[in-house]
């Protein structure tokens, strides 16, 4: 598949009141909140939002937007946690 461009309008980009050089990462970290559907991984939002899935999961906190998290991610995250003792 190949990468998508899209242009945004100038009157678009002022109204998000943001600094010039924060906008590009802004925008690129809009999509990952609800273009990819549920039971798709954090790590591939977080991929096209150009961040590590902590700051992903930090991301969504901070905007207190919910998490798309199963009963088979909560086995699978105690299975790792146990490993590691």
């Amino acid at each position: 598949m190949a990468d998508v461009t899209i242009t945004v309008p100038q009157e678009i980009v002022q109204a998000l009141r943001l600094p010039p050089d924060a906008v590009a990462a802004e925008l690129q970290r809009e999509p990952g909140h609800g273009a990819l559907p549920a039971g798709h991984p954090a790590g591939k939002a977080a991929a096209l939002a150009e961040m590590t899935r902590w700051e992903w999961g930090e991301l969504l906190g901070a905007r207190k937007i919910p998490r798309h998290y199963a009963d088979e991610d909560l086995d699978r995250d105690i299975a790792y946690a146990a490993r590691g003792q």
